[in-house]
């Protein structure tokens, strides 16, 4: 089994003893990411919403690490502070992926880290040529 390390300037780094995403036999596993401007360190104004698309833009700029795209994506887990946001989140969601979408799980947990509203993991699947 390979193991690589994928992981972006252009994206938070690990807020603790994890990777960004680790590279194996063609999948990329990202760390769960959460609403932080990598420029500052700092989580964004604006909510539930903002916070959403800084974390896709972070998924992006790591993919994007491993020559991969968000539509590389299999599988993504949404973790909730407030199941009642799933609405709103879904919206955002929709303006990034395109049928067919990758399969998901929405759960809805006590506290997230930095007391976000919103952390987001994912696997993709690199293209081999």
């Amino acid at each position: 089994m390979s193991k690589k390390l994928i992981e972006s300037k252009k994206a938070p780094k690990a807020l603790g003893p994890y990777s960004q995403s680790i590279e194996s036999n063609g999948f990329i596993f990202l760390s769960g990411q959460i609403g932080i401007n990598p420029e500052d360190g700092k989580l964004v104004n604006g909510g539930i919403s903002e916070q959403t698309k800084q974390i896709f833009s972070n998924i992006e700029n790591i993919l994007s690490e491993a020559d991969c795209k968000l539509n590389d994506i299999v599988k993504v887990t949404v973790f909730l502070k407030n199941m009642d946001d799933f609405s709103l989140v879904n919206s955002i969601y929709s303006e990034y992926f395109s049928k067919p979408y990758p399969a998901r799980s929405a759960i809805q947990v006590a506290k997230l880290p930095m007391d976000v509203d919103i952390e987001i993991e994912s696997i993709a699947v690199k293209k081999i040529c």
